[in-house]
């Protein structure tokens, strides 16, 4: 029996690299968003914390200053 030999290969080897290609970046994609959002959650309460006093210092600050004069 005659082997048939065709093109096919290098073809179907491009395709695979480029949905391997496509799937790779989709991976970082996806452990870039889950460390950030890690990140996030992490420091939300001390940020949250940070922004509460820094906001009491903007209103308390002034407050006082205007109730001194």
């Amino acid at each position: 029996m005659a082997e048939e030999v065709t093109q096919a290969g290098p073809i179907r080897m491009t395709s695979i690299n480029r949905m391997m290609g496509a799937i790779r970046y989709k991976a970082q994609i996806l452990a870039r968003t889950t460390k950030l959002e890690s990140g996030i959650m992490g420091m939300g309460i001390v940020g949250f914390a940070v922004g509460l006093g820094i906001i009491m210092l903007f209103i308390l600050v002034p407050a006082l200053m205007l109730g001194a004069i």
